[in-house]
């Protein structure tokens, strides 16, 4: 039995038809990205899914994988294969937590640092790719409410989280 949860009650100030999905586009989006990503990552061996890890290892060295997990909104087991691959290939290794012996904190390798100025390129060539033909102020406007998208639905699924336990 299939049963349809009430939406989200809440004005429809842009005229977006019930029919239509912001989902599918930004579904494509995601996609497209990591179709790039994966291209670009290749020569080093890395997939698309190891790239956000990697670029947060970049400037925050030495976390813990459960903050990994809670920065990026990742699953634990999620986080776990990722820097199995990492360590596999020689960027990351895994030290015990000081603070937490259950724990290991996260560190780049000498090749894992080598990286950083491509993961940087790689990054300002794909926002470039992105963020193509747009003003200063709509590249503003569009940062400003993909993160408000992702803060409401990260809302609304706390709330259905909180609500069935």
């Amino acid at each position: 039995m299939i049963v349809l949860l009430d939406p989200v009650k809440h004005e429809n100030p842009c005229s977006i038809k019930k029919h239509e999905s912001i989902g599918r586009d930004i579904s494509h989006l995601f996609r497209s990205i990591n179709i790039y990503l994966s291209k670009e990552l290749e020569p080093y061996g890395i997939g698309s899914g190891q790239f956000p890890f990697f670029k947060l290892l970049i400037h925050h060295e030495g976390v813990s994988q459960e903050s990994l997990a809670s920065s990026l909104k990742y699953d634990r087991a999620t986080i776990t294969r990722s820097v199995n691959k990492l360590e596999e290939m020689g960027y990351v290794t895994r030290k015990r937590d000081p603070y937490d012996k259950r724990a290991y904190c996260v560190y780049l390798t000498d090749k894992g640092r080598e990286m950083k100025p491509v993961l940087i390129c790689i990054t300002s060539r794909i926002n470039d790719v992105l963020l193509c033909g747009f003003s200063d102020e709509e590249k503003a406007m569009f940062i400003s409410m993909m993160e408000k998208a992702a803060k409401n639905i990260a809302s609304e699924n706390e709330m259905r989280k909180a609500s069935n336990e």
